[in-house]
């Protein structure tokens, strides 16, 4: 913080708070003095700022001190009048204007950074003509009525040698009517110091007679009291001042003819002229003056006595009404005598004084309500505190006393106020107090608009002095000023703070204050006629979506206004309107790789590669692959480059994005490209890789771009938000190396957009992962053009977007090759063989779909082997060259619901062509979108009664939302199983169709046609019918969909092969071919589709079964026999079947029927059945159980007896191999006729995975009900 006296308020109070001298010359003075282009005043006033003087001042006390530093401030009589208004405010509007005018070619510059302007010292940040402007603006408010400051102190009395009676001409110049009226009025005292000066022109007059008017000048009015001047001693009037001291005095005339007739000895004598007259005249008179009055006034008002006379002499004044218009005191009253003891002490520098008196004052001032008095005594004391370096809070606190008081008046006190202000903020800033200095500046606004603007600028400038700095605020009050300067058609000054805030908030995220900045500057270069500049600002609110849609369409119609005045095409790099997602940014280009559709070309490479691993051949030095070959046959410099094709477009897709909410329209949207032809280079790539020169330096050719290649150009309209997606391209049409630079679009014809690739990562779809080192940016958009070759264009036909699970269709594959050179040894490969599967042969169907699929009259049951490789391979001799296509027929079946991408890859080989590239391939892709249909589910299980049958329950669900299914037929696959229904179809579907969400359960039966031996079995021949059963009512002579044959037996292998690896033949697994079709539709439309079928696989279908064997009990019904002669003897045979993979031994336990006696309890559960008995007289009981009912207890004499007996071995025990049956037979003997259950056995088995295993799963079966009947022959 500097001292007080060394800061700017400080050296502005030395200035503006000094003595003024008033002049009075005659026009023969001012003639000899506008001969250096000044007036006499003008002249002197560089020579009135006394820096170095040293003149002892002694005023109230006895003590001397020193004044270092002094100011006179000269006026004409003519002057020395209050400033009219509205002149006062034209001179400060063309202060403002002049220092527009000077900063006009500074706008052309960039606008300042705010880091510089935090960096430069605190002279430098605000501009220079602020300190003039408040000059000026203080200096409206001179010779006020209630202020002694401005009051002469001494006048000047100035003749010319060449004046006809000079003494006389000194005596006129003081006449009461040439005097200020002022000074008549009684304002401001007339008694005052006379100094007389006779000027003597060395050009014009001569010196005797000067020497003799001065003579009796002395005599006439003293000789300290006059002194000569003599000036123009250059007869040439040509002398040129380095240091020229008006210059700064006197802008508005050239520097070079200021003082022209005056030496340096005439400066010279000028400079001791006005120390003189200081140092001897005026600091004497006026300490003389203080001290007169400080006793005259110590006598009447201070001390106790006369303070106590004073108030009692004011006490009647209160109700005196306030004093806002015209003086009610004259320079002779107390007051006023007070107020110039005050004023002289403060411009001699005597400040204790100078408070003690404007202390003593103020009251009476109050008392009197003469507010604006007291408010200008209330400015000097805080003022008189500051310079003096006392106390900070009184100084404060007097200023803002003053500022309020002038601020009660009302407009008549809004200047005073207004430079109280400007005083207040500069003794905060003194003192670092730039925040509090800010608030000052904004309260002294006023209404007056240009005023205002001043003050909110030199505001701004204290927040970015403040520290830290309040960047906000400074970047807002420069805003705030711009705009009121606007508003007075300063446009300059307008522009300048607008371009000051823009350092501010470019940076920010404050969009609409940056928008608000940038378009009004952008328009206001514009009315000065800048309109480049113009536009490089308009610019930047292009991207302005955070606005209202009514204001975008203001900046926009504004922008394009201003680009027409111009009358070019401007172009503009980085425009953001609309903007570029650079991450969107995709190149799509064909090598060797070439694409069907752009679908295809968004495919990851990852996809395509593990599809071409099988079907690219491997080159002779191992297993390289295409990129290795590259590598060998390119030149050194090119190896990182991409590889296209002559007559190929390159294309490269970028999306738009809209950032208004107002449509744009852009036109002339296309790529910015570069072609290089280099022969050298192109020559070598031709060659065999043994032959390649790669030290060999190359020289490069550009060409014309017009010629070398051809460029898309696309035009779309955005919406408000909306982005797009663009496709552009780039066709070489010769060979070389290409470069795509950039994009280029244009906007209402008439700015053309350019956004340039070079820092941009970017995303190439043929991106070449098995590279060592990662393309840069530049070189995923740099490519090799090498000479035209074949391109195989491919296509499907028929090929639907939706379609039902299960689905069947029949396509064509469409293959054509437009240029004559020929290809061959075609191969395919496809992603999803489960989907889609191709012909062995190109023939069309015959009959059509799908009765090509149904069985003929001697269909044969066996199965024909279906390939499973995965590359399918077209036959040799198909070649392709000009118009001739092939057409290869495929088959489609919708697997699984859900969507589905469907890749193809076609590779196919060139003759005759460069030897970089020997093969191509074509990549297809499509999407399907699979929905669901009918959802089945299989349970089989064996049948308690017959060996070799199995029930089987089929449950259906139809899973669509809105189409109903008919069922067709239910297929085994193989030649094993037999299929019948349980029940008649009618019973199982009435309706004919499976409504949507609608489910049913189906019966079969199926038989496992093989015949059974002891140790292996023999496949028996089937008949067709067997293994299909139809589901329909109607259409019975329809003949059966054949599912031995291609295509369905092809896909149900693919099916097998998702579901498992298990064996086909594997007894305990059966798979099923369900076909089903749409039902029939009131919609005509709807007719084609019942053309469809759709089939549905359910493969490895287990045999449910909760042990490891089965088995029948095999046997005579019914039998006769006379018991009379013998017991009955009757064969039975068993037959046990191992149903796992395992070895199985099995022990068959007989238990004999035994006597109702042997029972321990009737529901033992061992009951053999009934039989015979002869009528007795005994009462009979009938018992009963859960298991059923006999008869009771037999008599005495029978019950020893049993009913039946296992004749044959009570245990047998077999060894089975895996799936093996085998046959024993068994033997049973029957004492008596009657009705018995031969489940009186168990079947005990043990269960080993190998034949040698010591451990095994074990196991007991009960035996199934068996009866037989057996009578008595008669």
């Amino acid at each position: 913080m500097v001292e007080a006296v060394n800061s700017s308020l400080g050296k502005m109070l030395l200035e503006e708070v000094s003595p003024v001298v008033m002049v009075l010359c005659t026009p023969l003075v001012e003639e000899t003095f506008l001969k250096n282009g000044l007036s006499f005043v003008e002249t002197l006033k560089p020579f009135c700022n006394f820096s170095n003087i040293d003149v002892p001042v002694r005023t109230s006390g006895d003590q001397l001190y020193r004044l270092k530093k002094f100011t006179l401030r000269l006026f004409n009589a003519s002057d020395i009048k209050q400033p009219n208004v509205e002149v006062a405010k034209q001179r400060l509007e063309h202060v403002i204007t002049q220092a527009g005018e000077k900063v006009f070619h500074d706008l052309e510059s960039d606008p300042p950074q705010i880091t510089d302007i935090l960096s430069n010292p605190e002279s430098e940040i605000a501009p220079t003509w602020f300190q003039y402007y408040n000059k000026e603006l203080i200096r409206t408010l001179s010779f006020s009525d209630h202020e002694a400051f401005d009051h002469p102190v001494a006048c000047l009395l100035v003749a010319s040698s060449k004046d006809e009676e000079p003494l006389n001409k000194f005596v006129d110049l003081f006449n009461t009517n040439r005097l200020p009226s002022l000074l008549n009025d009684g304002v401001m005292d007339p008694k005052i110091l006379k100094h007389f000066l006779l000027v003597h022109d060395n050009q014009d007059a001569t010196t005797e007679r000067t020497s003799k008017v001065l003579s009796e000048m002395r005599s006439t009015f003293g000789n300290n009291e006059c002194n000569l001047l003599c000036t123009n001693s250059s007869k040439e009037g040509n002398v040129e001042h380095q240091a020229n001291p008006w210059a700064s005095f006197k802008s508005s005339v050239p520097a070079e003819t200021l003082g022209c007739a005056l030496t340096g000895d005439d400066i010279g004598e000028i400079k001791d002229l006005m120390q003189e007259f200081a140092s001897r005249h005026i600091i004497p008179y006026m300490e003389q003056k203080v001290r007169d009055l400080n006793q005259q006034i110590s006598a009447t008002r201070k001390g106790l006595r006369n303070q106590i006379k004073n108030l009692w002499w004011r006490k009647g004044k209160d109700d005196v009404p306030d004093s806002t218009k015209g003086s009610i005191y004259t320079f002779s009253s107390t007051e006023s005598q007070i107020r110039i003891l005050g004023d002289y002490a403060f411009m001699l520098h005597d400040y204790e004084l100078a408070l003690s008196s404007y202390r003593l004052i103020s009251t009476d001032y109050k008392l009197d309500k003469a507010w604006k008095h007291y408010a200008g005594v209330q400015e000097m004391m805080g003022l008189a505190y500051f310079i003096s370096d006392q106390s900070i809070k009184e100084a404060e606190y007097c200023m803002e006393n003053a500022f309020s008081t002038y601020m009660k008046l009302g407009k008549s006190g809004f200047q005073n106020a207004t430079r109280c202000g400007l005083w207040w903020a500069e003794m905060l800033k003194a003192r670092d107090q730039y925040k509090e200095a800010a608030s000052v500046y904004f309260r002294i606004c006023g209404e007056e608009p240009l005023h205002a603007a001043v003050m909110l600028e030199q505001a701004s400038y204290c927040f970015v002095l403040t520290k830290p700095a309040m960047l906000h605020k400074y970047g807002f009050h420069l805003v705030l000023s711009g705009d009121h300067y606007k508003i007075c058609d300063q446009v300059n000054h307008a522009i300048r703070t607008y371009r000051s805030a823009i350092s501010v908030y470019e940076s920010t995220t404050w969009s609409h204050i940056k928008d608000h900045v940038y378009f009004h500057i952008g328009q206001w270069y514009a009315i000065v006629g800048m309109n480049d500049v113009a536009v490089r600002n308009m610019l930047r609110v292009l991207d302005c979506g955070n606005q209202s849609k009514s204001t975008q369409e203001i900046f926009l119609r504004d922008f394009f206004d201003i680009v027409k005045k111009t009358g070019m095409k401007h172009e503009v790099v980085g425009l953001q309107l609309p903007f570029i997602n650079m991450s969107s940014l995709q190149v799509i280009y064909e090598d060797h790789r070439t694409y069907a559709s752009q679908a295809s070309a968004l495919v990851e490479e990852s996809i395509w590669q593990s599809l071409e691993d099988d079907i690219i051949p491997s080159l002779n030095s191992g297993k390289s692959n295409w990129l290795e070959l590259q590598s060998k046959l390119l030149p050194k410099k090119y190896k990182e480059s991409n590889v296209c094709v002559v007559g190929e477009s390159v294309k490269l897709d970028l999306e738009f994005r809209n950032p208004l909410l107002i449509s744009t329209s852009v036109t002339s949207v296309s790529l910015i490209c570069e072609l290089t032809a280099n022969s050298d280079d192109l020559k070598l790539v031709d060659k065999e890789p043994s032959s390649l020169s790669l030290e060999t330096e190359h020289n490069q050719v550009t060409t014309s771009g017009l010629s070398s290649f051809t460029l898309s150009e696309v035009d779309f309209t955005l919406g408000g938000g909306e982005k797009k997606l663009v496709r552009l391209t780039v066709t070489p049409s010769e060979e070389g190396i290409l470069k795509i630079v950039g994009v280029r679009w244009e906007l209402s014809g008439s700015i053309v957009g350019v956004h340039y690739f070079q820092s941009v990562p970017t995303k190439a779809k043929t991106n070449k992962a098995k590279r060592k080192n990662k393309l840069t940016p530049t070189d995923a958009l740099k490519f090799l053009v090498i000479k035209s070759l074949p391109r195989l264009e491919g296509s499907i036909d028929h090929l639907p977007d939706k379609l039902y699970a299960g689905d069947l269709r029949y396509l064509v594959l469409e293959l054509k090759n437009n240029s004559e050179s020929p290809i061959k040894n075609l191969k395919m490969k496809i992603s999803h063989p489960r989907f889609v599967n191709p012909e062995s042969h190109e023939e069309e169907l015959t009959p059509g779909f799908p009765d090509c699929l149904k069985k003929g009259p001697e269909q044969n049951t066996v199965q024909r082997e279906t390939s499973r490789t995965s590359v399918f391979a077209f036959p040799k001799d198909v070649s392709l060259q000009g118009d001739r296509s092939l057409r290869w027929p495929l088959w489609l079946r919708a697997a699984i619901p859900g969507t589905m991408s469907l890749y193809f890859t076609i590779y196919y080989e060139m003759e005759n062509v460069s030897s970089i590239m020997k093969y191509r391939t074509l990549r297809m892709h499509y999407s399907l979108q699979v929905l669901p249909s009918l959802e089945t589910s299989f349970e089989i299980t064996p049948s308690p009664s017959r060996l070799q049958e199995f029930l089987v329950r089929m449950d259906i669900v139809n899973r669509a939302n809105s189409d109903a299914f008919e069922i067709h037929q239910l297929s085994t696959v193989g030649c094993r199983w037999g299929i019948s229904l349980l029940q008649p179809v009618d019973t199982i579907l009435p309706s004919k169709s499976i409504l949507p969400g609608q489910g049913l359960s189906c019966f079969f039966m199926i038989k496992d046609c093989r015949k059974p031996g002891i140790e292996e079995e023999k496949t028996t021949s089937i008949l067709p019918s067997q293994t299909d059963t139809k589901l329909i009512t109607q259409d019975d002579d329809e003949k059966f969909f054949d599912i031995v044959n291609s295509p369905l037996a092809s896909f149900h292998e693919s099916e097998r092969s998702c579901h498992g690896t298990s064996d086909q033949l594997s007894p305990n697994t059966v798979d099923f071919i369900l076909i089903s079709r749409l039902a029939k539709s009131s919609n005509p439309s709807a007719e084609q589709d019942l053309l469809k079928i759709l089939s549905h696989h359910s493969c490895h279908n287990r045999i449910r079964s909760s042990i490891p064997l089965s088995w029948s009990l095999d046997g005579p019904k019914t039998m006769y026999h006379d018991f009379s002669t013998s017991f009955c003897e009757i064969k039975l045979k068993m037959v046990i079947r191992n149903t796992s993979d395992g070895f199985l031994s099995v022990s068959i336990n007989t238990i004999d029927g035994l006597p109702d006696a042997a029972a321990p309890t009737p529901s033992s559960g061992n009951l053999s059945g009934w039989r015979y008995v002869p009528a007795i007289t005994e009462e009979m009981k009938l018992t009963s159980d859960v298991m059923g009912s006999r008869l009771g207890k037999p008599p005495p004499s029978m019950e020893s007896s049993p009913p039946f007996i296992w004749s044959g071995s009570s245990s047998t025990k077999v060894q089975i191999q895996p799936l093996s049956t085998t046959e024993i037979p068994l033997q049973v003997s029957v004492f008596s006729p009657g009705t018995y259950s031969l489940s009186t056995y168990e079947l005990v088995w043990e269960l080993f995975e190998h034949e040698n295993a010591s451990s095994a799963t074990s196991g007991t079966c009960q035996g199934y009900p068996y009866y037989i009947t057996v009578l008595q022959s008669e």
